[in-house]
This record gives structure tokens, C-alpha cells and sequence, in this order.
């Protein structure tokens, strides 16, 4: 569970005394097993809160809890650490690299982990059998179609049995069709694992679909729509 209390970021500007301010105090607390998706204006604060989120990088102020652990505070080994085994990213270029097959860009998520050889190669293939890319494994990423592509992302985000999954725009490369597909795989995803799923996405078509909708506007945060039967959020 995140909980979040006054959270700032403000940012050197071009100018020798201009700030920019990206977050300005945002209050929210969500709940293991949430959906969770952000929308608002270009430049308002949306990828910054996930990288916040994601321990990417750290807030010039306020409190950022992850299960109690004050992440704001933590050392550069321990934060690394708590990335690595809790956070799956997912991004709207994919992030996939070119020369490696699918099941080796699986593969890479748990290098950190000091996963053995092995192990890595049976974790990956099963990750990419749940996405519906098992008769892909070796296949580059000229070789897939976009939507696949993304699907490897999702199964490198899985990979690690993580937590949460934080996704930066997962669909915005992808036409409508295959958008559909790629959330409605995302939601499978999330019923089955109980992940909590955190996405930034400027699609109005997806945010009808997620239980708990947030707005950021001007680096503030607004829950826009709650989950039905949530509390205390």
C-alpha cells in the first residue's frame, strides 16, 4: 500500500532562478490491489508521480510510503532493492532491446535479482506463456508486431512477481484494436495476480474502464472516480 501525504517535486528550470514545480502536496493512499489511472494535461505532473511511485526518483518533499517504509528516506542500495523486487515497469515505447530475443528481454529483469541461468530462462518463458507469447520465445523484436511487442513489456514487468505494476502510457503506441486487447490482458492480469496497477494514460476510452480514476492538473491530484465499496481513500 502506498500512502502519500504533502508530496512535492520541483525541478531546476532553464533560468538560473526559474522552478518548476511538477508536484505540488499531492494527499493519496492507494490500497494493495487497486487500479488505479492518471490522467491530466501534458507537463501537469503524470510521469513524474510514477517515477516517484516506482522510486525512479525522489521528491523534493513530503512523505512517500510503500508498506510503511519511508521511500523518500531510504539509501540508494535499499531503494534499489525495493525497485527490483516490487516494481514492474511498463512503458509506452516499449524499452525492448533489439538484439536480444523475447524470452532474453524477459530474461533481464531478473539479473538484478541474482536469478541463476536457469531459473531465468523457465521464469521467462512461463511470463511469456501467460502474456500468449509462448510460440515466440525466440523471436527479435523486428520479428513482432506492436502489440506483441508491448505484451513482451508486460511480461517482463511480471516477471519478477512483483507487487505493483506501474505503466506509463502502455497503450499509446497501439492502434485502437490492439489497445483493447493489451488492457483487457492488463485486467486479466490484474484479477488473477492481485497486483496493484498504477497507469498513466491520456485515453479516455481506458479510464471508463478502470475502477479508481485521478486527475493531476497543475502538479494536484484529484480522485476523480473511487472504486465501488472502497474506504478510507
Amino acid at each position: 500500500m502506498y500512502e502519500i501525504s504533502g508530496l512535492t517535486k520541483i525541478y531546476q528550470g532553464k533560468g538560473k532562478n526559474e522552478k518548476v514545480h511538477a508536484l505540488q502536496g499531492v494527499d493519496v493512499v492507494i490500497p494493495d490491489n487497486d487500479m488505479l489511472a492518471i490522467q491530466g494535461p501534458t507537463g501537469h505532473g503524470k510521469s513524474t508521480l510514477l517515477q516517484l511511485l516506482g522510486g525512479l526518483d525522489r521528491p523534493t518533499g513530503g512523505s512517500l510510503k510503500f508498506d510503511g517504509q519511508e521511500m523518500a528516506k531510504m539509501g540508494e542500495m535499499s531503494l534499489t532493492k525495493l525497485r527490483a523486487q516490487n516494481f514492474g515497469y511498463i512503458f509506452q515505447g516499449f524499452n525492448l532491446i533489439p538484439t536480444l530475443t523475447a524470452q532474453e528481454n524477459v530474461e533481464t529483469a531478473l539479473v538484478p535479482l541474482g536469478v541463476s541461468k536457469v531459473e531465468r530462462r523457465e521464469r521467462a518463458a512461463k511470463a511469456l506463456t501467460d502474456v500468449g507469447l509462448g510460440e515466440r520465445l525466440g523471436h527479435l523484436q523486428t520479428e513482432l508486431s506492436g502489440g506483441q511487442q508491448q505484451r513482451v513489456a508486460i511480461a517482463r514487468a511480471l516477471v519478477k512477481e512483483p507487487k505493483v505494476i506501474l505503466a506509463d502510457e502502455p497503450t499509446g503506441n497501439l492502434d485502437e484494436e490492439t489497445r483493447d486487447d493489451i488492457f483487457g490482458l492488463l485486467e486479466k492480469l490484474w484479477a488473477d495476480l492481485g497486483l496493484t496497477v498504477i497507469m498513466v494514460t491520456h485515453d479516455s476510452a481506458l479510464s471508463k474502464r478502470v475502477p479508481r480514476l485521478a486527475q493531476i492538473k497543475n502538479g494536484k491530484l484529484t480522485i476523480k472516480r473511487e472504486r465501488a465499496g472502497a474506504t478510507g481513500v
